[in-house]
């Protein structure tokens, strides 16, 4: 039986603890792969959409939450994926895409954009209305965040009620530093602290309590701490358990709780399988993801120019670097140095925000290209030991490019699948 979210409490308490990948992405390789290892494995197919990616308004991929879903959908046909097996998220729900506005308009906004997403038959919601607005601090205290989240609640649990579909699961919470990875070089990430992960239940409860939402509450899962671990632009910081002793104990106390995980790409199958047993079963990824795609598509790319005489010399990441210097708003506050070092991690950063651009039609089109010179060429084994060794079982037959790359993401969602425990 594939893992469920409302049990993940229960099971810990219980001492068989298990996890579920949240998968947070719109590439559609990425979701192409998410759904065929759920099918594969029969386990949970947890998708997540960010408030900047997906929202009323259409956010950065354009797409509008029935959008989104509507995606996921028609992919999980072509792969055959049982609808029973997929959840939709909302990661981060709140002001965040309009906090230059004043806090009103602001959270009129995400009231619409969290009433589109029930609308649009997602489950799990991500409340997060901890960012200030114009004229407001940067954070704001628990009390001011959870009114604001009890007006979100509102409004889902109204759409819910107007649709028809099941009532959401709530996530409350934050992280520091803010989703997708630092900016600069870490050295150390402190965990939330015992007595903040407390108050944060504790002002929610209330809160929703005196706004009639003790129902919506119930329904309330998890809750976002920061464990310890975080990815910058060039290193990670990976999760060290003797530092969260004092917080897990926070979940003795809240039994209907438990933590979600934020940034934990790149972490590795040990500390993500600490991970779920220390009581954060909810893993989120992203990032990780697309990296291995471009990882697979650049090596792909090295293998056409290798080949093929015609393709010319690379030019996939150089449509690439083309693209981001063109349009540098989605890089260029994040990424520091001279203009060799910010080149370098234009490519190969791990918080990869050239996964921005891959959905434009420039980068589109070179993928494109790169996809028919190599579709049912017989790559030679040399050329797979030089670029990319690990593929070797794709050499000397008929090749499919799509294939390769589901397969090295799936690589990734694999570890992450054997340290949830599902693998029974």
């Amino acid at each position: 039986m594939p893992v469920r979210l409302e049990d993940l409490a229960a099971l810990r308490r219980r001492g068989t603890p298990k996890g579920i990948t949240s998968v947070c992405s719109a590439h559609p390789a990425v979701l192409r792969a998410a759904l065929r290892h759920g099918k594969e494995t029969a386990s949970t197919v947890l998708i997540e959409a960010t408030c900047n990616q997906v929202n009323h308004l259409g956010g950065y991929t354009g797409m509008r939450p029935a959008d989104f879903a509507a995606l996921v959908s028609q992919l999980a046909l072509e792969e055959h994926c049982p609808g029973d097996l997929i959840v939709l998220g909302g990661d981060h729900l709140g002001p965040n895409p309009w906090r230059d506005r004043p806090a009103a308009d602001a959270l009129a906004e995400a009231e619409r954009m969290v009433a589109d997403y029930v609308a649009a038959g997602f489950r799990k919601i991500h409340l997060d209305a901890s960012m200030g607005c114009a004229g407001e601090p940067a954070a704001l205290d628990d009390e001011t965040t959870a009114r604001r989240a009890a007006k979100l609640a509102m409004a889902a649990e109204a759409a819910a009620r107007r649709t028809g579909g099941m009532m959401p699961l709530y996530v409350i919470g934050t992280e520091v530093p803010p989703p997708g990875g630092a900016d600069h070089m870490l050295t150390a990430i402190e965990p939330t602290s015992p007595a903040a992960a407390r108050q944060t239940i504790e002002v929610h409860r209330r809160i929703f309590a005196d706004s009639g939402l003790s129902d919506a509450f119930a329904r309330a899962i998890g809750l976002v701490v920061q464990p310890g671990v975080e990815f910058g632009n060039r290193n990670v910081i990976r999760y060290d358990r003797t530092r969260t002793a004092d917080l897990m104990r926070v979940l003795d106390d809240e039994p209907q709780f438990v933590f979600e995980a934020h940034s934990t790409d790149y972490q590795g199958a040990h500390p993500l399988a600490e991970l779920v047993a220390d009581g954060f079963p909810i893993l989120k990824v992203g990032p990780e993801l697309t990296f291995v795609l471009r990882q697979a598509l650049y090596a792909l790319d090295l293998m056409a120019s290798d080949l093929v005489a015609e393709y010319g010399e690379c030019p996939l990441p150089a449509a690439m670097e083309g693209l981001m210097l063109s349009q540098p708003q989605n890089w260029d506050r994040h990424y520091s140095g001279t203009e060799d070092e910010k080149r370098v991690l234009r490519h190969y950063s791990l918080s990869d925000r050239i996964r921005y651009y891959w959905a434009s039609p420039q980068a589109q089109l070179a993928v494109d290209r790169l996809m028919t010179t190599l579709k049912g060429q017989s790559i030679p084994l040399p050329l797979f030991w030089q670029h990319m060794p690990e593929a070797e079982a794709f050499a000397d037959a008929p090749f499919d490019p799509e294939a390769l790359l589901v397969w090295r993401i799936t690589q990734s969602l694999a570890a992450y699948r054997a340290a949830c425990g599902a693998s029974d």
